[in-house]
C-alpha cells in the first residue's frame, strides 16, 4: 500500500492528531500479507500453583543456593569486584547467598543496569468521573473535594508528572517522575557506598512517551533537573539530576470492522464524516519497536540488564535481592506478580495455556473478568501483573526485529459514536507466552504494587482514615497507605513532618 492511495485529506488529518501515516501503512501491508499470523483468542486458561518452581516467594526469600562453580562463572562474566567466597561459605561444591549477600551483589550490579517506564499515558481517563465512580460511588461521595482538587491538577497532563499521591493536609505531594528521579539517586548512592566510586553510566533511565504527551514531560524535566528534591542528591555524588533517554510512541489509525472484510484499510468515516480517521494508541507493546534504538545503544555502552515498569506504579522501585537473583540465574525475563485485590480490575492475571506455557492474559482484552473471578471462587490464588519486567539485554536484543510480529496482536471490533471500526494493540507482558522459561517473582502488593490506575485508588491510598469502611477498596487502601508511607521513607527519601511529606535531607 503506497501513502499516495491514502485521500489527501485524509492524510493531513490523520497526521495533524499525531498519527505516523508511513507506520500505519507498513503495519496494514504486513497484517494483510499475514506477517502476524493468526490472531490467537487463547485458553482456555489454567491458574499456575503458587508453588510451581518458575515462582519465587521473595518476601520470604532468605538465601539462593547454587553451584560454586557456576557463582564463580557468573561474577567473572559480569564483572563483579569481588569473589563469590568474600560473600558467603561454600560447602560440598555449593555456594549459599543469604539476602544481604545478594543484596550486595545486586547492588554491584547498577552499572550493568537500566531503569526505564512507561510513560505515555494522559490522565484523562484516570480523574474521569464516570470512570472513579464506577470503581466505587461512595469514595467518590466521600472524596469528592479532594478527587475535584486534584482532578484539576491531572486532567490535560501525562499521569507522570501528576501528584503520586496527597498529603494529609490537602495539599498534593511529589509527581511520580520526580519522584522515581529521586529513588535512582538514593541506589546510585548506594553503589557509591558500597564501590566507592560513581561511574558516568549508573543507573540510567529511559521512558516511552507519546507524540501528545513527550512535550509536557520534557518540559517538566527540564524543571526536575533544577529541583533541589534532586539537586542536593546530586550535587554530592557529582551526578546529573536527570539521566534519561526517550522514545516517542506516535499514534496509530482505527482500521476498518471486520464486517467490511479483507484487505484491512485505514478506518475514514469517524463520525460519518467522509476522509475522517480515529487516531488511537497502539498499545504498551510497541516500547519494543519504538525503544528498540534506545535497548541498543544502552546494550552497546555496557548496560546487561533493563528494569520495564509503569510510571504510576509508587512500588516500582530498584531491587537489588532481586537483581541479583535473576542475574544469578542466566534467564531471559524476570516477572512480579502480586495477589489480586479488589483493586485490580485493569490488567494481567498469570495464567498457564493448554500446553502448560505461562503468559500474562490482560482482563477484557485477552481473559473475560468473569473468568478471574470464577478462578478465585473455586480457592485459585490469582497472581496479578504488578506490570514490572526485568530483561537480559545479551537475550533481548537479537529479538527486537522479530518481537513486534510475535508478541500477539489484538484486533478487537468496536462498535461506538465514532462508527463501526477495529482496534489493533499489542500488551507489553504478552511477552511471557514467548519464553521458554521465565522466572515469576511472587511478591507483596502492598511492596512492589501501589499502582494508580484511577484517581480514587491514589486517593483512597493517601488517606485511608477516610476510606476505610466506606467499601471494599477503602479496606484495602489502610494496608496500601502502610506500603506507600514506607516507600516514602525508604525508597524516596521522604519524612513526614506534621501533615505533608517533605525531603528527609
Amino acid at each position: 500500500m503506497e501513502t499516495e492511495k491514502i485521500n489527501p485529506e485524509l492524510a493531513s488529518r490523520l497526521e495533524k492528531d499525531g498519527v505516523e501515516l508511513d507506520r500505519v501503512l507498513r503495519f496494514l501491508d504486513d497484517l494483510n500479507a499475514g506477517k502476524f499470523g493468526e490472531q490467537t483468542g487463547g485458553g482456555p486458561y489454567t491458574v499456575p500453583d503458587i508453588a510451581h518452581p518458575s515462582i519465587l516467594d521473595i518476601p520470604s526469600l532468605s538465601s539462593r543456593t547454587m553451584s560454586l562453580r557456576e557463582a564463580r562463572a557468573r561474577f567473572s562474566e559480569l564483572g563483579i569486584p569481588v569473589s563469590p567466597e568474600s560473600l558467603s561459605g561454600s560447602s560440598g561444591g555449593n555456594i549459599t547467598f543469604s539476602r544481604t549477600a545478594l543484596e550486595t551483589i545486586g547492588t554491584y550490579l547498577y552499572p550493568r543496569t537500566a531503569f526505564g517506564f512507561l510513560n505515555g499515558g494522559a490522565a484523562s481517563s484516570y480523574a474521569d468521573i464516570k470512570k472513579n465512580s464506577a470503581l466505587s460511588d461512595d469514595l467518590l461521595v466521600a472524596f469528592r473535594t479532594e478527587f475535584d482538587l486534584m482532578a484539576g491538577l491531572c486532567r490535560g497532563k501525562p499521569k507522570g508528572i501528576t501528584p503520586a499521591y496527597i498529603n494529609e493536609d490537602g495539599s498534593p505531594g511529589y509527581s511520580f517522575q520526580l519522584l522515581k528521579f529521586r529513588m535512582l539517586l538514593a541506589h546510585k548512592a548506594r553503589y557509591a557506598a558500597l564501590a566507592g566510586t560513581v561511574p558516568d553510566l549508573l543507573l540510567p533511565a529511559f521512558q516511552m512517551t507519546s507524540v501528545h504527551t513527550d512535550g509536557a514531560i520534557a518540559a517538566a524535566m527540564r524543571d526536575y533537573a533544577q529541583d533541589p528534591l534532586l539537586t542536593g542528591l546530586a550535587g554530592k555524588l557529582g551526578c546529573a539530576p536527570v539521566d534519561i533517554r526517550t522514545g516517542v510512541q506516535p499514534m496509530m489509525a482505527a482500521i476498518t470492522h471486520s464486517s467490511e472484510g479483507l484487505p484491512r484499510r485505514v478506518f475514514d468515516r469517524a463520525y460519518g464524516q467522509e476522509n475522517t480517521g480515529l487516531p488511537i494508541p497502539g498499545g504498551h507493546g510497541q516500547n519494543f519497536e519504538i525503544l528498540a534504538p534506545v535497548y541498543r545503544e544502552l546494550h552497546k555502552k555496557g548496560i546487561r540488564y533493563l528494569w520495564l515498569g509503569n510510571i504510576d506504579n509508587m512500588g516500582y522501585t530498584m531491587n537489588p535481592v532481586m537483581l541479583a537473583v535473576f542475574a544469578l540465574s542466566g534467564k531471559d525475563a524476570a516477572f512480579e506478580t502480586a495477589f489480586r485485590t479488589p483493586m485490580d480490575i485493569k490488567g494481567g492475571v498469570l495464567v498457564a495455556g493448554p500446553d502448560g506455557r505461562m503468559t500474562c492474559a490482560d482482563i477484557g482484552p485477552a481473559i473475560r473478568a468473569q473468568d478471574v473471578l470464577a478462578f478465585e471462587a473455586a480457592g485459585k490464588t490469582i497472581l496479578f501483573n504488578c506490570g514490572i519486567g526485568l530483561f537480559d539485554l545479551d537475550r533481548l536484543v537479537p529479538q527486537l526485529e522479530s518481537l513486534p510480529y510475535r508478541i500477539p496482536l489484538r484486533i478487537t471490533d468496536q462498535d461506538k459514536d465514532a462508527g463501526l471500526y477495529a482496534q489493533a494493540e499489542q500488551i507489553t507482558w504478552e511477552i511471557i507466552g514467548l519464553l521458554d522459561d521465565p522466572l515469576f517473582f511472587a511478591v507483596h502488593k502492598t511492596e512492589r504494587f501501589i499502582a494508580a490506575k484511577l484517581l480514587m485508588e491514589t486517593l483512597s491510598t493517601s488517606l485511608p482514615r477516610t476510606a476505610a469502611g466506606v467499601s471494599d477498596i477503602g479496606g484495602v487502601s489502610l494496608e496500601l497507605n502502610r506500603g506507600l508511607e514506607r516507600l516514602l521513607e525508604t525508597e524516596y527519601l521522604l519524612r513526614k513532618s506534621g501533615n505533608r511529606w517533605i525531603p528527609a535531607e
